[in-house]
C-alpha cells in the first residue's frame, strides 16, 4: 500500500476510535491480523486490566475497545496523537492518552506508540508500547 494511502486508513481508524463505536472500530482491521500489547504476562493486577490481552483479529478488536470503555470514565478520556510517521504499509502514532479508572476513580496518563500495519486496506498488526505501570497503578485496588 502507498503512504497515502496507508495514512488515509489510519486517519480512518483514530476517527473512529475517537467516536468510540468498537463494532465500526472493529470493522478496520482484517479477519485475522497480529495483535500485541506491551503489557507484563504475569504482573500489575492483569485481573483489574482483562481488556488487555493478545488478540487475533477483528471480533477481538472489538472486544478491546468494549473493555476500555467498560472500565474508564468516558467523559474524563482524552488521547493526544502528537504525530503519525508512516513508511508504505506501516504506521507508527504516537501520543498520550488520558484515562479515569472507573473501579478506583484514579486519574492516569500513559505515553505511547502504536504500530499499525495496512494490507489491501485493512489493519493486520496492532502492536501498542505503554506505560503499562501508570495504568496499573491506576487500577491498583
Amino acid at each position: 500500500m502507498s503512504d497515502t494511502g496507508t495514512r488515509a486508513v489510519v486517519e480512518e481508524l483514530l476517527r473512529r476510535i475517537g467516536e468510540g463505536d468498537p463494532e465500526r472500530i472493529a470493522a478496520m482491521y482484517a479477519e485475522q491480523g497480529d495483535w500485541k500489547l506491551n503489557w507484563p504476562e504475569n504482573e500489575h493486577g492483569r485481573a483489574a486490566t482483562p481488556w488487555i490481552r493478545h488478540r487475533t483479529g477483528r471480533a477481538d478488536a472489538a472486544a478491546h475497545f468494549r473493555g476500555i470503555a467498560e472500565h474508564h470514565v468516558p467523559e474524563e478520556a482524552d488521547t493526544q496523537v502528537e504525530r503519525v510517521l508512516v513508511d508504505g504499509d506501516d504506521a507508527v502514532v504516537l501520543g498520550e492518552i488520558r484515562q479515569t479508572a472507573r473501579a478506583t476513580g484514579r486519574a492516569y496518563r500513559a505515553r505511547f506508540a502504536l504500530h499499525l500495519t495496512v494490507e489491501n486496506g485493512q489493519i493486520t498488526r496492532h502492536h501498542v508500547y505503554e506505560d503499562s505501570l501508570a495504568v496499573a497503578q491506576a487500577f491498583a485496588s
